[in-house]
């Protein structure tokens, strides 16, 4: 055929003359034949078809008489070219359709033209020798997208069913090609045959004189697949479907059920014959894995039509193959555990979904119900549905939860058709699901689908706790989904039934309807959109929100009614109702509650909560019609909202920001668009648009112009990284959103198709100029960033948006900036250059002279030419790096560190639009390689030693001393010193020896990481060209070079890199059709475990370095759809290596290999690649893991357990994740467990029940006779899932055991041994246990074993707990055990000599407390507390623990509380440490007056307490101290509640000396966080009248000393939390002077790297605000951080602005001027080091604060003539500072380069100190120029006007390249100065 090239050549060179008509008619060929050539160049799936649709939209442009009109040549040469196209994209099925509707337009025109085209393609597909891959994607093609390849294949069907045949033995007799691709398309092309043209196959098989041979050996061939001769599963479905669809084929019913029948021989063992019409074919049977059964079930119910399904076997009329045949069937594969369990549960719905369907039919054929309630079907369907709901297996609980609805749904049906009313079924339903714990995900989607046929009312009626269950699952991650389904499931059948009544009666109103939601749902709504709890505020709003508004909309009055803004999260609940509703109804909100909307809106917009701010902005940005335009006062929150939050902390945060900021663009974008073609679709003299509209228009494109600039501002080097990130999310949103850039790799988001109208719009106004060259600098300068995800950010934005090319001088620069970073041996610096390369490799606007080389390489483009040099040059300068490592290994670590090289090598390669194979040769390929291999050997060398020592083969790596050593010896050879310096041996790591670790790490990390990928990308492309430049030797010898990294070095960074790109290279050769490519990875794996199964001679240092990952890698990469027999294999070695027996002389210092095979098979377990498919080895490998806990060897016991715990993660599944201390079990009940896994059943009760058998025997013999797996599996059990009835009973053997390890003598072995009674005992057994466990408390006269005693009381209180934390009532069988516990109370006493029995006890008693008497109470208690003042002789073990739990006991009761807080100076220390930590914890404070009580003994003992030489007592006291003052909420702006102050002196006394330990430092971080806290509740409580100004200053020294960023965190916070306890009233009632210290820290604070201490900082501030402004103490809440910050500003403005010190608070916080030497460290170039020194508060902003602050000195020049003292507090600073301020202005105009940019000031540009000193400049630059025209004392040769010019001349220079400032500054130089 001639190629698409060629015949788009000579279909362009036709010219077609004539009319005008004729002329319009070439010009859209022209265009049409351009966009497929576009379509067939572009390697994207979506800008092929996106070409394809503008070419068919062109082609309909022509109609079918001007086509008639072209010449049949050039009709023809159209015809060839698009199936040439079509063949081309055989891949694409959507691209050839609409290729095919192209060919179709044409039929229209010519069809015998496109029909003979068509036809003449296909035959040159058959007429090969043998159909190949290639051939076979062409049939497959015509087959499915063609309609007229459709008509030429029924007529040569004979043709093609004859090559199919024919190619069918090749292919399996060869197993790599039986196992590949192509059996694959092979088996998929009988498939579409037998579908499409079966009318044309039927005769062929179901009529005797049209037999055919060919289908013979295709049916043959297709059993044979089925049956086990493939390993691929997804090959064997497919082939059972395609038998399937062979025997759908027949017209008569009867042959077709006869030969569905005959499959189904398929679960016989022996050889049987299938007959299929006149076709017989041999079946044996190979397979013992179940695919062959579930192909053959899933192929007959997806393909055969229901008559066929009907239908009985000849020897047996009532037989129906559906019920009879196809059932037992899939009931028997559901029954087993494959790892085929997903399509196993995909088949059972497939049956019921067509028993659903032939229902009818059924009844017909039986008379009978089909699911009567006692039925065994009923039976077999609901134990399989019901087991498996909560498998691990991924997507079997959802097919499981989809059965569960059709049989309900057959049930309903089954009832109805035989008038059954009695539908018990559903209400035993009912009473089984009820039965199961609320953490059940099953419960809920079994509610769900049971809801229908009971009813709402009725369901909520009988189950009266689905609302409160419904608040835990939304408290709970794995389960909001599941419980927000039950309620939208709920309040939509409410709906429906309140609807169906009103029919009957008096139709419902909205509000009506709303009503009647409420009185269900309304309190459940508020309590989860108000809770404390954040995943249930969260989940509430995000789940339940949305559907009631969708199901109720008037339910929105009912929620705002009862919300109050000032309340704690009703704010938050307020914004996201009114987000909701405007979202979900598309109703505005603004006019719910009138004016009180916007003002409450400003509030949520201000909050200090992430969350309430977001649920705000989502209010604003929400609309479900995107052409509502926002309207001006939305433009205008926005531009307020905006700034104030682009430097939060939280990523979440970030992420929801942009994306409401998109959507708001959105909004604006297409509601401006909208205008403009209105406005182009107005006729001339018609009506104009409305000036409203205009103005919106205009509104519009100036809010976009001003977001566009308002990201550059922020990009600069000094801003925080938050700030950075959110600024470049912004800009990625405007450019997305208002340019016209398509995005390939997008679905969504495409910009509109007339976005250029708009675009051309604002530019006509001067606007979105959104790409010039001032923008692209500030981009440029943010690829030096120190984190990778700015510089990937910006590099992202550079290349999609951009111009094509960068201008010469920019690219030049760069260049040389590049090669500089690449050489750094710094990691993120080689990075940097790497990012830099690949970015000039796309932008730089020619090739430049050192990338021209002469090479030998034909590349069809510059871009290709461009790559390829970059990549020769790259290539080139490796092999410098190399020689350098190779003759000065030092020197090279310094200066070229080999990383850099090669990550730019993998960026320029493979991160690039060009292909690899026109950027690399042979040559090249062979060349990198060599220098990879070459590379890899020397940096192991360093490691080793020598690297005549790596080469060895049998040495195992280095240990980390031995690479230690080597790399010492390394770095003394290099400083000509023979040996070790003498001296003590240094701890630390030299910088010499830091550098060549790091740079052997990273270097063989990316040798790793590039040649996977490099081998990935080559072996790809090669598929689709059919050529490869990689050869055999050449994989071996990359897998040389993964094995030598991952076997010979122990850094786990370089094992794990390099894994990654050995994975990648495993999946690629694995996945070949070449059989001896995909045996290099089953070979590496062979090796590996050979390795594993020796014994090496090296100490045990890192869980067998590289060789876990070397097998793991080689297993991930295993093709999921096989059967992994690489998988099996290796389980199967590693579990036998594991079990062989330890020899007689091991050596405990070496690696064994027992020891290597379990840490192997732990990184198999762990692996998240293999997932569910070691599930199958899971009961041997728990087994192998438990039984080797028992081995003398330590580090076998060690990989055991690490084993295990591994193992019991991925077997267990997901885990409850609850904000609250919920439970710690996993979403999996025992029956579901033991069901997946029931091997393990008899093992675990096996050794359960020796554990017990061992504690038997005479009560005086000893019993400590250790088991290591007992407590293990005891673990285990614990974490199930528990509240879950056990049908079968198969568990309850699990009990007696566990009781009977309540006398274990080891304490934790009991503990756990409770825990697991509880999981393993169903719920109807909670009352006998207790019962059985209460009637065997002893007697006082009883003799008892301690152990035993304390272990039955763990099992009773946890089981109590258990049983009692249900919503319902406690059970009347408690009162038996009740009297037990009663008669029990001697255990509390004295009597009971063991005080750990005592605490368990009162564990007990209080599990019970509120249901026992209140004499029982007091009894208790007085016998408590008379304990608790005897004095105790001698030291009791547990005794401790007793006292603390009967503290918590008697504190419980008010009452007994006070008298043991009355009696704390006479307690004991450790008892009165016990009050004081019971009080710290802040429980139980609640009780009416008890803070009160604590509060006076405390404050009575303080000094005392200070006194204390033990400083744990005193920070616990201090802590207990400050929750009962403060009520444990330090930094809530709320008013503290008043006490009585300490007496003088005690009270100057206590601060005196907490203020020394302050000063002096004593105590440490935690004591001294403390001791300010509690020093600030006492100013606080401190009269004005008597508080002294000495003692306000030291505090305020304190605050001065911990505020600094290099102290302690805690000791930040607790400054923080001293500014909110004390400082908001010392503010108001000191001298100025102290008032400015104070609001000086608060403004350190808020720009503390500690989110925590920012938010308490702006508590405080919130506070001082509200005080000043008088309002009430219930309505204060905490402002956001940056709003703040002006607010404190405001205060020290208007209280002090006049007071000495004001100007030098502010002057403060600007940056140092000192611009000169800012450009000489910038212009040095030296060596870098390894390290430097991070700065201490990586969050403050200089540059930001100078914005902050310019605006408020500026008002104090305003003042200069109102004080005197300011006027001369200015005058001395302009005499100060005037002159400094002018010669750095000077100095800007120097810095500046002429017309192109240079390396000193992209240097500068990227220096982050230059822009905050440049803002630091303006600032005072402005200041300064306010001043000289409000002072009277000008300096000489300095005036406002020339100050001004200067600073406008800086600011234009600085802004032309590339240097942007906050818009503060902006406005401030422009003289748009801020007031």
């Amino acid at each position: 055929m001639l190629t698409f090239e060629y015949l788009m050549t000579s279909l362009q060179g036709c010219v077609i003359s004539g009319d005008e008509a004729s002329q319009h008619v070439s010009q859209t060929l022209r265009r049409f034949i351009d966009t497929l050539s576009e379509s067939s160049r572009s390697a994207v799936k979506r800008c092929k078809e996106r070409c394809l649709e503008e070419a068919f939209q062109l082609l309909r442009q022509i109609s079918e008489e001007q086509l008639r009109d072209l010449e049949e040549n050039h009709l023809l040469l159209l015809v060839k070219l698009l199936l040439s196209l079509q063949l081309q994209m055989v891949n694409i099925s959507t691209a050839c359709r609409k290729v095919d509707q192209m060919l179709q337009h044409l039929a229209k025109v010519d069809r015998q033209l496109v029909f003979r085209e068509t036809l003449h393609c296909f035959h040159s597909i058959l007429n090969g020798e043998q159909m190949t891959f290639e051939d076979l994607q062409k049939a497959c093609m015509f087959l499915e997208d063609s309609t007229v390849g459709r008509e030429v294949c029924r007529e040569s069907h004979v043709s093609l069913l004859s090559k199919v045949s024919e190619l069918f033995p090749v292919v399996l007799q060869q197993e790599s090609l039986r196992d590949g691709p192509l059996c694959y398309i092979t088996v998929k092309v009988c498939l579409q045959i037998f579908q499409l043209l079966s009318t044309e196959v039927a005769p062929l098989v179901w009529q005797k004189d049209h037999g055919s041979a060919a289908v013979q050996k295709i049916l043959q061939a297709l059993v044979d697949v089925i049956l086990g001769q493939c390993c691929n599963r997804d090959t064997c479905l497919l082939a059972g479907t395609a038998v399937a669809m062979l025997i759908n084929t027949s017209s008569e019913i009867l042959a077709g059920g006869a030969a569905a029948w005959s499959l189904l021989q398929v679960s016989h063992s022996e050889p049987w014959l299938l007959t299929v019409g006149v076709l017989q074919v041999q079946c044996n049977p190979t397979g013992k894995d179940g695919v062959d059964r579930l192909a053959v079930s899933k192929g007959l119910l997806t393909c055969c039509r229901p008559l066929i399904l009907l239908s009985s076997r000849h020897d047996d009329a009532d037989t129906c193959l559906l019920l009879k045949g196809l059932f037992p069937l899939v009931y028997a594969l559901c029954e087993q555990k494959l790892d085929c369990h997903y399509f196993v549960f995909e088949v059972l719905t497939l049956w019921l979904k067509k028993v659903k369907e032939c229902l009818a039919d059924l009844w017909k054929m039986t008379g009978v119900r089909l699911l009567p309630d006692d039925s065994s079907l009923l039976q077999q369907l609901m134990h399989v549905i019901w087991t498996n709901a909560e498998s691990p297996v991924e997507g079997v609980s959802e097919f499981a939860r989809s059965a569960f609805s059709l049989l309900l749904d057959l049930y309903e049906k089954d009832c109805e058709h035989f008038g059954a009313t009695k539908k018990t079924f559903y209400l035993t339903l009912l009473q089984r699901i009820m039965t199961l714990p609320w953490e059940a995900k099953a419960k809920y989607h079994r509610l769900c689908a049971l809801l229908p046929y009971l009813g709402a009312d009725a369901l909520l009626d009988q189950y009266t706790e689905i609302p409160s269950h419904l608040l835990k699952c939304l408290s709970n991650n794995h389960l909001s989904p599941c419980g927000s389904e039950l309620y939208k499931s709920l309040i939509q059948q409410q709906r429906r039934e309140l609807c169906d009544l009103s029919q009957t009666t008096a139709p419902h109103s909205e509000v009506d309807l709303a009503n009647h939601w409420a009185r269900r749902w309304q309190p459940i709504l508020h309590g989860a959109l108000t809770s404390e709890v954040t995943l249930l505020q969260n989940n509430g709003s995000t789940h339940l929100l949305p559907c009631t508004f969708q199901v109720f909309p008037s339910a929105v009055h009912h929620l705002l009614a009862s919300l109050d803004p000032y309340s704690p999260g009703h704010l938050h609940a307020w914004a996201c109702i009114l987000s909701s509703y405007r979202a979900v109804t598309g109703c505005s909100p603004w006019a719910l509650q009138g004016s009180s909307t916007v003002e409450t809106l400003w509030l949520a917009l201000g909050s200090a909560d992430d969350k309430v701010r977001l649920a705000a902005l989502s209010l604003l940005c929400c609309c479900p019609k995107t052409k509502d335009t926002p309207s001006t006062e939305e433009m205008a929150i926005m531009r307020t909202f905006i700034p104030q939050n682009l430097n939060c902390e939280s990523s979440p945060f970030r992420q929801h920001f942009q994306a409401g900021v998109r959507r708001f663009l959105v909004r604006i974008r297409d509601g401006c668009l909208a205008y403009v073609k209105g406005q182009k679709s107005k006729k001339k003299g018609g009506a104009t648009h409305s000036e409203r509209t205009e103005d919106l228009l205009e509104q519009g494109i100036g809010f976009v112009e001003w977001l566009s600039q308002l990201p550059y501002g922020y990009l600069a080097p000094g801003h925080s990284y938050q700030r950075k990130k959110t600024a470049l999310l912004l800009l990625s949103a405007v450019l997305e959103t208002c340019t016209d850039t398509w995005s390939p790799d997008k679905k969504k988001g495409q910009p509109p198709a007339n976005m250029g109208s708009l675009i051309n719009c604002a530019r006509q106004r001067g606007q979105w100029d959104f790409f010039c060259r001032t923008k692209q600098l500030v981009l440029i300068s943010c690829l030096e960033d120190s984190t990778n995800e700015i510089r990937e950010l910006s590099a992202g934005c550079l290349l999609r948006f951009f111009p094509p090319s960068f201008p010469d001088d920019v690219a030049e620069v760069l260049h040389t900036r590049a090669k500089q970073l690449v050489c750094s041996p710094r990691v993120q610096e080689a990075q940097m250059g790497a990012l830099m390369m690949k970015v000039l490799l796309q932008k730089s606007p020619e090739q430049r002279e050192d990338c021209r080389l002469n090479c030998n390489v034909a590349v069809d483009s510059v871009s290709d030419l461009k790559a390829s040099s970059t990549v020769r040059v790259l290539a080139k300068e490796l092999e410098e790096h190399y020689q350098t490592a190779k003759a000065d290994m030092m020197l090279a670590a310094r200066t070229k560190p080999i990383h850099g090289i090669l990550s730019a090598l993998q960026k320029c390669l493979l991160e690039t639009p060009n292909s690899v194979s026109d950027s690399l040769d042979c040559r090249l390929k062979t060349d990198i390689l060599n220098l990879l291999e070459n590379i890899s050997l020397l940096l192991l060398g360093v490691l080793y030693g020598g690297r005549d020592a790596c080469a060895t083969e049998k040495d195992a790596p280095p240990s980390f001393c031995d690479m230690g050593n080597a790399i010492s010896t390394l770095i003394s050879q290099a400083s000509n010193d023979g040996g070790q310096a003498d001296g003590e041996e240094c701890v630390l790591l030299s910088e010499e020896h830091s550098l060549v670790l790091t740079c052997c790490w990273v270097s063989l990390k990316e040798i790793g990481i590039f040649l996977g990928s490099l081998v990935e990308v080559i072996l790809t492309e090669s598929k689709e060209n059919s050529k490869s430049l990689l050869t055999k030797q050449d994989l071996m010898r990359a897998s040389n070079i993964f094995k030598n990294i991952l076997l010979k070095c122990r850094h786990w960074g370089a094992v794990e890199g390099c894994g990654v790109g050995f994975t990648k290279f495993c999946a690629c050769l694995l996945s070949s059709s070449d059989p001896e490519l995909r045996d290099i990875p089953a070979q590496m794996l062979k090796q590996g475990l050979q390795v594993v199964q020796c014994l090496r001679s090296t100490s045990v240092t890192r869980r067998a370095a590289g060789l876990p990952m070397l097998i793991l890698c080689v297993l991930s990469a295993e093709e999921a759809s096989k059967a992994r027999p690489l998988l099996a294999h290796s389980m199967q070695t590693l579990l036998e290596t594991a079990k062989s027996p330890l020899n007689e002389n091991w050596d405990q210092t070496l690696d064994l290999p027992q020891v290597c095979a379990v840490h192997t098979l732990q990184a198999l377990v762990r692996g998240a690649s293999l997932g569910v498919a070691v599930l199958q080895f899971a009961p041997a490998v728990a087994i192998l893991s438990l039984t080797l806990l028992s081995s003398p060897c330590w580090a076998m016991r060690n990989a055991a357990l690490q084993l295990y715990s591994s193992l019991c993660s991925r077997m267990l599944g997901q885990r409850s994740s609850s904000e609250e201390a919920g439970p710690t079990q996993h979403a999996m009940s025992p029956p579901a467990f033991f069901f997946h896994y029931p091997a393990l059943q008899p093992f675990l009760l096996a050794e359960l029940r020796g554990a017990a058998q061992d504690l038997g025997g005479p009560p005086n013999e000893a019993k400590l006779h250790l088991q290591p797996s007992l407590y293990p599996i005891l673990t285990l059990l614990a974490q199930l899932q528990p509240g879950v009835q056990d049908s079968t009973e198969t568990l309850s053997n699990f009990l007696p055991p566990l009781l009977q390890l309540a006398a274990s003598p080891i304490y934790s072995v009991r503990v756990m041994a409770s825990k697991a009674l509880v999981a393993m005992t169903p719920p109807s057994e909670y009352m006998t246990i207790l019962i059985k466990l209460t009637a065997r408390l002893p007697s006082p006269q009883e003799r008892c074993c301690h152990n035993q005693l304390h272990g039955q009381l763990l099992q009773i209180k946890a089981v109590l707990e258990r049983a009692l934390c249900t919503d319902s009532g406690p059970p009347d069988d408690l009162r038996e055990v009740l009297s037990g516990v009663y008669d029990s109370l001697w255990l509390a006493t004295e009597a009971q000599r063991c005080p750990l029995v005592r605490a368990a006890y009162l564990g007990v008693v209080h599990s019970l407390r509120g249901l026992c008497c209140e004499s029982y109470l007091t009894q208790l208690s007085d016998t408590l507390m008379c304990d608790l003042q005897t004095p105790q002789q001698g030291l009791q073990v547990g005794l401790s623990s007793f006292h603390q739990q009967a503290i918590h006991f008697l504190c419980a009761d008010l009452k007994w509380a006070c008298q043991v807080w009355d009696k704390f100076s006479a307690l004991s220390p450790d008892l009165r440490l016990s009050l004081v930590t019971w009080a710290q914890d802040g429980r139980g404070l609640e009780q009416t007056g008890l803070r009160g009580v604590i509060r006076r003994v405390l404050q009575s003992n303080l000094k005392e307490a200070l006194l204390s030489h033990r400083v744990e007592y005193r920070r616990i006291y201090l802590a207990a101290l400050a929750e009962v003052m403060n009520g444990g909420d330090s930094a809530s702006p709320r008013h503290l509640p008043h006490s009585a102050p300490l007496e003088e002196p005690v009270l100057p006394e206590c601060l005196d000396l907490l203020f020394r330990d302050l000063e002096e430092q004593r105590g440490g971080p935690e004591f001294l966080s403390q001791a300010l806290y509690a020093a600030s509740l006492l100013l606080y409580q401190w009269p004005d009248s008597s508080l002294k100004v000495s003692m306000l200053q030291r505090w305020c020294g304190v605050l001065e000393c911990q505020r600094a960023p290099d102290v302690s965190e805690v000791l930040r916070v607790a400054c923080a939390e001293a500014l909110c306890v004390a400082g908001v009233p010392r503010v108001h009632s000191t001298p100025p002077a102290i008032t400015i210290r104070l609001i000086n820290t608060a403004l350190y604070l808020l720009q503390d790297q500690s989110q925590q201490v920012r938010m308490k900082a702006a508590c405080f501030t919130s506070s001082l605000h509200h005080a000043r402004r008088g309002g009430s103490q219930r309505r204060v809440y905490c402002v956001q951080v940056n709003q703040a910050l002006p607010l404190l500003l405001d205060l020290l403005l208007e209280e002090c602005w006049d007071t000495p010190g004001t100007l030098e608070v502010l002057l403060c916080h600007l940056p140092q001027s000192d611009l000169r030497s800012v450009w000489k460290e910038a212009s040095e170039e030296g060596l870098s080091s390894l390290y430097e020194q991070d700065e201490a508060n990586v969050f403050a902003e200089p540059s930001v604060m100078s914005a902050h602050v310019l605006p408020y000195l500026l008002q104090i020049a305003e003042k200069y003539s109102q004080s005197s003292a300011l006027a001369k507090s200015l005058n001395l600073w302009v005499e100060r500072n005037a002159a400094q301020v002018l010669e750095d202005l000077v100095v800007c105009k120097e810095l500046q380069p002429a017309d192109t940019l240079t390396r000193t000031w992209l240097a500068l540009l990227m220096d982050p100190r230059f822009h905050s000193t440049l803002c630091g400049l303006i600032t005072r630059a402005t200041f300064l120029r306010r001043l000289l025209k409000t002072s009277d004392s000008v300096p000489r040769g300095c005036d406002a006007s020339s100050v001004y010019m200067s600073l406008r001349e800086v600011r234009d220079l600085l802004r032309q390249n590339g240097v942007h400032f906050p818009s503060a500054l902006t406005a401030a130089v422009t003289g748009g100065l801020p007031p």
